[in-house]
């Protein structure tokens, strides 16, 4: 895509997919609701860990033209941060404590990144799992992936103020050291009465064993993008989820691979499966009420969360 002055009040969608998200169609409806009708959405497809110029380039642009409002980032929060951070005048604590912006704001002329996602999935997941759930079932978590979905989940569980709203031990696993020392570089900063373990693994197999070993009631997590931006799971078919688990597909579209093998174990062992949109409504709509300066109460909330579904 060839980054060009806007004519109209612009908001970018920096992501991978960006023409197959629902958010292309229901975004005009949102906006007829939140007053603001001219104001459209472009979508800017980077590739994964694309070249760092391509993501200076596009925050530069949001950053000079003055119809470009701010954008939502989606996948590249990590690398887009790395390459564009002279760019910005300003990082909200959480951006600076995960080294990741998922929304672009200018508020009196300055540029401003946010991380919104502690908040977004903290919200979806405590709608998911009710209150003091892991008092009650005494579960664990493990959760695949440590990117920033799996550091924003972390930072949650950390912060509930209930200690039955946090579990006793938390298990996280990736293909990646970088991506785990950086979650366990944020988790010695703020500190935790969690036990957490960083696991090294990229064996479908291994992570098979991991599950089985999770206690009843446990909530296992796909946060490794696979399914969605990357194709297959981060398990074999052979895995067998947790009895009374709660299974969480952070990816609300794509072909879901362990979406549909947590779904074929449902009925058999009591699971409680919930894909992504949840947190994806929270994340949209945490990201407008920041680049539009404005407040999205429950009611107001809940009437866009209907219209998305509609057009999902």
């Amino acid at each position: 895509m060839t980054l060009e002055l806007r004519t109209v009040p612009t908001m970018y969608f920096i992501g991978v997919t960006t023409a197959q998200s629902s958010m292309m169609q229901i975004f005009p409806h949102w906006m007829e609701v939140l007053g603001r009708p001219d104001v459209t959405l472009v979508g800017y497809d980077c590739q994964i860990h694309d070249d760092p110029a391509h993501y200076h380039q596009v925050v530069e642009h949001i950053k000079n033209d003055p119809l470009a409002l701010g954008a939502l980032v989606t996948t590249h929060k990590l690398d887009l941060l790395a390459a564009a951070r002279d760019l910005f005048d300003e990082l909200d604590p959480y951006a600076q404590l995960l080294d990741e912006v998922s929304c672009i704001a200018k508020r009196d002329g300055k540029l401003q990144g946010y991380a919104i996602d502690p908040v977004a999935e903290g919200k979806a997941l405590q709608s998911i799992l009710g209150d003091r759930y892991f008092g009650r079932t005494k579960g664990s978590v493990l959760c695949l992936g440590a990117g920033g979905a799996a550091a924003a989940i972390v930072l949650h569980l950390i912060n509930r103020p209930n200690p039955a709203d946090r579990p006793k031990y938390c298990a996280l696993v990736d293909i990646d050291q970088r991506r785990l020392d950086h979650i366990q570089a944020i988790v010695n900063q703020v500190g935790s009465d969690i036990q957490f373990d960083y696991i090294l693994n990229a064996d479908p197999a291994e992570n098979d064993r991991l599950l089985a070993a999770l206690t009843t009631g446990s909530v296992v997590i796909n946060a490794t993008g696979m399914g969605k931006d990357l194709p297959g799971s981060p398990l074999t078919e052979k895995a067998q989820f947790p009895k009374f688990g709660v299974v969480w597909e952070l990816n609300y579209r794509g072909e879901r691979q362990f979406l549909q093998q947590a779904q074929s174990q449902q009925q058999k062992r009591k699971l409680k499966v919930a894909d992504g949109w949840t947190a994806f409504l929270h994340g949209w709509t945490g990201v407008i009420a920041q680049v539009l300066d404005l407040n999205i109460d429950a009611a107001t909330f809940n009437r866009l969360s209907r219209i998305a579904t509609e057009h999902r």
